[in-house]
């Protein structure tokens, strides 16, 4: 019954008052970006944008994003959730709401929103649900936080556009992604930020469907 109860609360979200209470003050993180030097809390540049692209394991997402022309930075975290300044040890009890996300600061006259969203659903399976291949729980949720209403307007056209191409490709999954506006982030841990930068060999979770975005 133990486990049992403990799989539920990992794949249910919470009540706000059942959430853990976390904490007043920010959980220590890194500076700078481990591969590029930039901060990673800023000042950011003026001609830049922000959204949170939540595809499981955080760890594998952020270099997926980092390594793309137009992106400033990213950083690994937690969002979506009700825990103030959680730690990667509470979240992961599904206790405090939130998924891990990448924050991804980008230039849109470099890379517009609707590129970067294309990369976002064909790198993980959004039909998934509170999963991602073996890493189940509410903590690994496929999500969208959106700065603006501009940019909600454009994960959801972007998001029926890849629900048609998984319906033709007859994948038969229905899209789960949370798209909503960007609430408060926090940065993960040090040892999280721009991990597989620091551990080659590590982990990487990220697994598309084969089915292709179309943008244009």
């Amino acid at each position: 019954m133990f486990l049992i109860d403990m799989f539920n609360k990992k794949t249910a979200m919470p009540a706000p008052e059942a959430a853990l209470p976390g904490r007043d003050h920010p959980i220590p993180t890194a500076t700078t970006h481990f591969v590029n030097g930039r901060p990673l809390k800023g000042p950011y540049p003026g001609n830049t944008k922000t959204v949170l692209l939540g595809m499981g394991c955080f760890w594998g997402a952020e270099r997926l994003l980092w390594q793309i022309p137009g992106v400033f930075v990213t950083a690994a975290g937690y969002s979506g959730g009700f825990t103030p300044n959680p730690t990667y040890q509470e979240t992961t009890t599904g206790l405090t709401g939130h998924a891990e996300v990448v924050l991804a600061v980008y230039d849109p006259a470099v890379v517009p929103l609707e590129s970067l969203l294309k990369t976002f659903f064909e790198a993980h399976d959004p039909t998934q649900g509170m999963r991602q291949g073996n890493d189940i729980g509410t903590t690994y949720r496929s999500a969208i936080y959106a700065q603006d209403a501009a940019d909600l307007e454009t994960a959801r056209r972007i998001r029926d556009r890849f629900q048609a191409a998984l319906d033709t490709a007859g994948h038969g999954g229905r899209i789960t992604t949370e798209i909503a506006e960007a609430g408060p982030f926090y940065f993960a841990e040090d040892v999280h930020q721009q991990y597989l930068a620091k551990n080659p060999g590590g982990y990487c979770g990220l697994r598309g469907t084969g089915v292709s975005c179309a943008i244009a």
